[in-house]
């Protein structure tokens, strides 16, 4: 591998650290929220920031899923990238505009519907956020299709500490719910204010892009996203829909939560990794470009080891977080997890195919997924509950996953490495055994999972997965020394 190669290899490993680490900020930031507003707020109170919330997220989700991979697409592979960010700002300034009118309009609609008359107030106050949010989100793509990766953790970690900070404070100052929602809007804001310091674009600029080329490609993966999202919903809803109790939903809903944990790493590297193969296409790096995308590939299966060490800890790890109540969902937790898995390497593939020019595919892949799993649920939910839920689930995740894998061969015609595979399982099981077998109350908990991550790459580097120029650049990075004055 040439040095630019190499580089740009180390340039999406520190990126997508650096982003992931910034979107794992959610985790702690989200918990401190929830406690504190289900403290201050009170059930009623709560119940209606929730709903609120959720409905606003997801409308944003939608709008945010349509765009996203078509603008990095786009900008990394642009000699001149202005005109194409410049559209990409009007697009999502129309839509998000829109639509925020449109949930204002609507809100005492479906205030009513829910039976939730004060709930229409919440709406239109958060449809505040729709536009701004829109706006931080395509700078935020902008800057990770120009490889800004340390920029975008930026803005990702200033959004998510603004809204921890702002929300404590307005609530706390007794703004109730309307100060949570500002608190929201307010992080928002901040983050639009950060990505227009780094990427001073307008929507009202003439560019000499049009909309139509990206239309192209936003429609197969705005699709693609839209199955994503559907699916990894689809075994709560179907499970309440086939007879579960609120009880098992409430159980399951805790299992998944933590099942997706993995989900997040996906969202940060998809995207970087789309961004680095489009540009080192663009160059003419055809060959590095494909040996990046192997690699991909192989890193999500390098992960298995770590689901092996939850699915071993799982009864554990639910009684921790949730108390002992929740037992039930380690078994659900510990069939899920892989599941996880098998999305990630979904969105992994299905962004090499992207940056391939096969935008097509990812929906044809992935769209068959939610028929499948119905079927799946309608049969297995019936006879298992719960269990035949997350295994469902499981199931047509890799198997989906592993379609994907097949796709990037036919394109490009690399596959995983074999025995980074053999490597991973053999860890895995090694991993499961540990951590089932080692029994640990409570907070000791905290001592065994660290001991055993530690354990995986250690496991790795002996049995000889790591090639020398990935060894030489973990020691350039724990034997950097910090700069002095001088140097």
């Amino acid at each position: 591998m040439n040095q630019s190669s190499s580089q740009q290899r180390r340039h999406l490993l520190g990126g997508t650290t650096r982003v992931f680490l910034a979107d794992a900020l959610i985790l702690p930031a989200g918990l401190v929220i929830v406690m504190f507003l289900t403290r201050r707020l009170g059930p009623d109170g709560y119940g209606l920031f929730a709903l609120a919330a959720a409905f606003i997220t997801s409308v944003e989700l939608i709008i945010s899923s349509f765009f996203t991979r078509a603008t990095i697409k786009f900008i990394s592979e642009a000699t001149d990238w202005r005109p194409v960010g410049n559209v990409v700002m009007r697009l999502h300034l129309t839509t998000s505009v829109g639509t925020a009118l449109l949930v204002f309009i609507s809100a005492d609609a479906i205030g009513t519907l829910l039976n939730e008359p004060e709930l229409a107030s919440y709406l239109q106050l958060f449809a505040l956020d729709i536009p701004l949010f829109s706006l931080a989100t395509a700078q935020r793509n902008v800057l990770i299709g120009l490889g800004g990766f340390s920029q975008r953790a930026i803005i990702g970690a200033a959004q998510c500490l603004t809204r921890l900070v702002l929300i404590l404070v307005l609530v706390e100052l007794g703004f109730s719910v309307p100060g949570a929602i500002l608190g929201g809007i307010g992080a928002s804001l901040a983050g639009m204010i950060i990505g227009r310091y780094y990427v001073r674009l307008s929507p009202f600029r003439r560019s000499t892009f049009t909309a139509r080329q990206l239309f192209g490609y936003a429609v197969w993966l705005f699709l693609y996203s839209i199955s994503i999202i559907v699916y990894n919903k689809l075994d709560l809803f179907m499970l309440k829909i086939l007879g579960g109790t609120a009880e098992q939903a409430g159980i399951y809903g805790a299992a998944q939560n933590l099942a997706h944990i993995p989900y997040i790493f996906s969202l940060s590297f998809a995207p970087l990794l789309l961004s680095t193969l489009s540009r080192m296409l663009r160059a003419g790096d055809d060959l590095a470009a494909r040996e990046l995308g192997r690699d991909a590939m192989r890193l999500v299966i390098c992960l298995l080891p770590f689901a092996g060490m939850t699915a071993g800890a799982a009864r554990e790890v639910v009684v921790l977080i949730f108390s002992r109540p929740y037992i039930s969902a380690g078994s659900i937790l510990a069939v899920l997890i892989f599941a996880a898995l098998g999305i990630v390497m979904i969105s992994v593939s299905t962004a090499i195919l992207t940056a391939a020019g096969k935008p097509r595919w990812t929906f044809t892949l992935t769209g068959p997924l939610i028929p499948l799993a119905l079927l799946g649920h309608f049969v297995l939910i019936p006879r298992m509950g719960p269990v035949g839920a997350s295994l469902t689930n499981t199931l047509f995740a890799i198997l989906g996953g592993c379609g994907t894998v097949f796709a990037v061969y036919r394109v490009w015609r690399v596959l995983p490495p074999v025995w980074s595979l053999v490597r991973s399982i053999l860890i895995s099981g090694v991993a499961f055994t540990l951590a089932a077998l080692w029994s640990t109350p409570s907070l000791l908990l905290f001592l065994k999972l660290p001991l055993i991550v530690l354990f995986i790459p250690l496991a790795f580097l002996l049995l000889g997965e790591f090639k020398a120029d990935e060894i030489a650049y973990l020691r350039s990075v724990f034997s950097r020394q910090p700069r002095t004055e001088h140097s």
